[in-house]
């Protein structure tokens, strides 16, 4: 190919209120549910989360979007009409139709860009690098605005202890561009893969065509996420596992080439499982999980902004993102920071 991708500028964004475990436990405990903030940490390594307030416009998914959008653009010293493409990565959006990429473009105002939402649940953000990168190196696109971004309490059954205490809401943003295929900081590879046999692990069983909504499937809670624990802990150390390995093999590295490691923030206990089989420090792994939860498709984007504006993340670095999701999907990128 005669031009590769690069990552210039992130940014990240959250609703203002804080859900601590004590806030949770006490919602909780009202509805004659009993939970508390060591159960949750020890079994999850989550301490609080954000969620996003109902009918408030600027903590829709959309709008959580332009900001970590506009920090984006800025890191990169980009505007939005160098703006070619929108990939809105989310199992959350604002509608059905339009979509939160049309949504973001018009709040953004990025009228040269095409837009489209990218559904692969928790795995999205990097389906969205992979696409921008196959775009980019064909020569058909300049400049990407990849977004993963969840509002997810609505979906949330806050009735189910082992669930509700998982999940919060975020969003990040990376702008990817042209550069020379021989530049060293770059994309080096990318890796996606789905398996739907396994779609019972985590699902929503109503509110699409085949199910439509309706009063008695809400009252049954039929409209909210539906999860097998156990299930996806094996699924997911495996697969994290696995798809660090290939993407580093592909490019002939070692476990010890690699700088950082940004797994899914899902529950801290499959990241560190995945660490110990990789052999990997625990201090090189990028989490956010404790403060923010699982943000599904924005866990990856807001952990690397966090790192990088921290100034952990540095040129020449290289970096390996690495997720799994709902459906269920997988994927890892590598990239040359």
């Amino acid at each position: 190919m005669q031009y590769a991708s690069k990552i210039t500028g992130i940014g990240s964004h959250f609703p203002q209120r804080v859900m601590t475990n004590q806030d949770l436990a006490r919602e909780l405990a009202a509805k004659g549910i009993e939970t508390n903030d060591e159960w949750i940490v020890e079994r999850t390594g989550i301490r609080e989360r954000r969620i996003s307030e109902p009918g408030n416009p600027k903590e829709t998914n959309s709008s959580l979007a332009l900001v970590a959008a506009t920090r984006a653009l800025e890191m990169a010293g980009k505007t939005v009409d160098d703006i070619d493409q929108i990939l809105f990565a989310t199992c959350s959006p604002d509608s059905l139709v339009p979509t939160s990429a049309c949504w973001l473009q018009t709040k953004l105002g990025a009228k040269r860009a095409w837009a489209l939402d990218i559904n692969a649940a928790c795995s999205g953000f990097v389906y969205g690098l992979a696409i921008a990168d196959t775009f980019i190196r064909t020569g058909q696109v300049k400049t990407s605005l990849v977004i993963g971004s969840e509002v997810l309490n609505p979906m949330v059954n806050w009735d189910d202890r082992g669930s509700c205490i998982l999940f919060g809401d975020g969003s990040g943003a990376a702008i990817v561009e042209r550069t020379e295929a021989a530049n060293p900081r770059r994309i080096l590879s990318t890796h996606l893969h789905t398996d739907g046999s396994l779609w019972e692990v985590l699902y929503v069983p109503a509110g699409g065509s085949a199910r439509p909504l309706t009063a008695e499937l809400i009252e049954q809670k039929a409209n909210t996420m539906h999860m097998k624990g156990k299930e996806i802990f094996k699924v997911a150390v495996k697969t994290l596992t696995d798809f660090a390995v290939t993407a580093l093999e592909t490019n002939g590295l070692t476990i010890k080439d690699l700088d950082w490691f940004v797994p899914h923030q899902a529950n801290l206990r499959i990241i560190e499982a995945v660490a110990k089989r990789l052999d990997f420090p625990m201090d090189k792994v990028l989490v956010n999980i404790d403060r923010h939860g699982n943000t599904s498709a924005a866990t990856v984007p807001t952990a690397l902004d966090e790192a990088v504006r921290a100034g952990k993340v540095k040129p020449g670095q290289t970096v390996l993102m690495d997720v799994f999701g709902a459906g269920l999907t997988y994927g890892a990128v590598l990239a040359r920071w």
